[in-house]
């Protein structure tokens, strides 16, 4: 057990309309939203939960979190369960006061996970041990990077690509119209990066050690989808969307959809048009940081502007 603490969760409710009312999301975000004293704020809150992290991971969260010697944070095998842990608290503390009952959980990546925790799929234990998992496989395959690529749609980023003879790269997210993710091995990367640069399009290098949500994950995606038939998973008691599919969770796909999610690009901005689809409004708030949100306004600008455009306004 996780310790007395555990009671603060309670599943939240759903309530999402879509006849026309304003929606509540609440988002998590992914790799790379970690950072140096993260945690501070709800450790001591949470003195159970945050012993049994560190027992199960093998180390002292805390004092990782707080000190981050040799930059350990940017570990994938540390980040992740890190970023997990500290965010689940953070959602369990929002629950502890009352903050309003959600519509729909979604998370970036990594993210998903403390998403599908707030709906109830898993306990904190359970979600610990995958996301562990899932660190050490994804760190385990190494080698290759990402970068984000702005203002170039990402079918014309792929045909510029290809023209310029750039292989083995694939795209890892679709964050805005403004912004697609790539990912692919060391050589490709540079090829990449060579190609972009001549054409004068913009792009800047993700602090990460492997080509996540990309072909490149294959090699541990056999052993991550036989981990997770160890588990048993609830269907989700808030409507959690998928990053595969952008879509809701269909029921029992939640394993397949995991395993998809190494090798399937984060399809970020179809999720946020899935929830301006739902209702006249949407409002929403991030668990742990604040680049969900700029990402989500955005995509509402661009959206806005597709209105107008169409209204002939």
């Amino acid at each position: 057990m996780c310790g007395t603490d555990i009671a603060a969760w309670r599943r939240p409710t759903t309530g999402a309309d879509p006849g026309g009312i304003t929606v509540f999301a609440i988002f998590f975000p992914g790799q790379g939203a970690q950072f140096r004293g993260m945690g501070a704020d709800v450790f001591g809150r949470y003195p159970g939960m945050t012993r049994f992290a560190s027992d199960l991971l093998g180390y002292d969260l805390v004092s990782r979190c707080r000190d981050n010697q040799d930059d350990v944070l940017s570990r994938t095998e540390c980040t992740q369960p890190a970023l997990f842990t500290v965010n689940a608290l953070h959602t369990f503390e929002r629950e502890r006061r009352e903050g309003p009952p959600a519509d729909y959980c979604l998370g970036h990546s990594l993210g998903e996970y403390n998403a599908l925790l707030a709906a109830g799929v898993f306990d904190f234990e359970t979600g610990l041990r995958i996301v562990k998992k899932r660190g050490e496989l994804m760190a385990a395959a190494s080698g290759g990077g990402m970068s984000a690529v702005m203002n170039t749609p990402a079918p014309r980023l792929l045909d510029l690509l290809r023209e310029d003879g750039v292989e083995g790269v694939d795209v890892a997210a679709y964050n805005t119209d403004a912004q697609v993710v790539i990912a692919g091995g060391d050589s490709a990367l540079r090829a990449a990066h060579a190609a972009l640069k001549a054409r004068g399009i913009r792009f800047a290098s993700l602090r990460v050690g492997a080509a996540f949500h990309s072909r490149h994950m294959e090699p541990v995606r056999s052993e991550f989808e036989r981990f997770l038939k160890e588990f048993t998973f609830e269907e989700p008691g808030t409507t959690v969307i998928s990053n595969v599919t952008g879509r809701p969770y269909e029921r029992g796909t939640i394993p397949e959809m995991l395993s998809r999610q190494l090798v399937e690009p984060v399809r970020w901005a179809d999720s946020i048009r899935y929830l301006l689809s739902r209702g006249t409004g949407l409002e929403y708030e991030e668990i742990g940081g604040n680049s969900l949100l700029r990402m989500v306004r955005s995509i509402e600008k661009a959206d806005s502007r597709e209105v107008l455009s169409k209204s002939g306004v």
